[in-house]
């Protein structure tokens, strides 16, 4: 559906809740995952609910939004931690930009709201005493009485790759080419023309592809490499980490930002890590500078 179709019975006197309605229809035309169009409209919702029922888009303006925001910090009676408030603040901005872009607002009332930039604690990484002992407990699951290859698989791939866990969900059989000219590869893609800029290439080592067929031979997937759902992957990485006496949770972000940092070490280029981890010039600037902080630690 075109943004004009989804705007054309917006206007600057239209009140905030019919417009957050047809920002929720131009999201999910757009390809956003369900979880960010849940949280942008809940922001949204929120912001109404602060001002008057009926008071026009136009007539609010940067010092209506600074006041709702001070409301939300100090006055609203609810926690409302930094990163949330970062947040909120995003979604307010991108809302009213986009009525401005399509020419519903004369001007964007939200654009001279200041960001809070919030800087999340530093990931949970993988020292290199425990990556042998997670590679050994799922490999163990291989020689059991009833064998499975399914977590040695699924670790191996995401500790050489850093996928993430939407984009390991996503892999389809064809997406996985054992003949390429520059060795075996993953491709990772995406239904979605928002998020083409994510797509990639990823190389994969020799070894994994013995494990991978073992484990096709197991489980005969048709479709999808992992017919799963998200929550029963989780729990194969959850089982490997407890057997093999890790004293943290072993998880998809946690491979992630290991692989990166292993890269990071490598001396591998940034621009490199940051196009195989599929993040824009933006993102990499704080995963970057985390990077730095998780090398001087090491």
């Amino acid at each position: 559906m075109a943004t004009t179709s989804v705007t054309a019975h917006i206007t600057a006197t239209t009140s905030i809740i019919p417009a957050v309605s047809a920002y929720d229809i131009y999201l999910n035309d757009q390809g956003r995952s369900p979880y960010t169009v849940k949280a942008f409209l809940s922001d949204l919702r929120l912001m109404a609910s602060f001002f008057p029922s009926e008071q026009p888009l136009g007539t609010l303006t940067t010092a209506d939004l600074n006041k709702y925001f001070e409301w939300m910090q100090h006055d609203r009676g609810v926690p409302c931690s930094p990163k949330t408030l970062a947040r909120r603040i995003t979604t307010t901005k991108s809302f009213f930009r986009w009525l401005s872009k399509n020419g519903i607002l004369i001007s964007d009332p939200a654009e001279k709201v200041i960001q809070h930039s919030v800087m999340s604690p530093l990931p949970t990484i993988l020292t290199d005493e425990d990556i042998p002992a997670i590679l050994l407990a799922a490999d163990r699951y291989r020689r059991k009485k009833k064998p499975d290859a399914r977590p040695y698989t699924l670790l191996q791939l995401l500790l050489a790759t850093g996928i993430k866990k939407s984009e390991c969900l996503g892999i389809h059989l064809n997406h996985i080419d054992a003949s390429g000219p520059e060795g075996p590869v993953v491709f990772i893609k995406y239904a979605s023309p928002v998020n083409r800029y994510k797509e990639r290439k990823l190389s994969l080592p020799e070894d994994w592809f013995p494990i991978y067929e073992e484990y096709v031979s197991q489980y005969s997937p048709s479709d999808r490499l992992f017919p799963w759902s998200p929550r029963r992957l989780e729990y194969l990485l959850e089982d490997i980490g407890n057997d093999a006496g890790l004293n943290k949770h072993l998880s998809f972000d946690m491979c992630r930002w290991t692989y990166a940092l292993n890269e990071y070490r490598r001396g591998i280029e940034n621009d490199t890590i940051r196009q195989n981890l599929g993040v824009s010039k933006i993102q990499w600037r704080e995963l970057n500078m985390k990077l730095r902080q998780l090398a001087g630690q090491s």
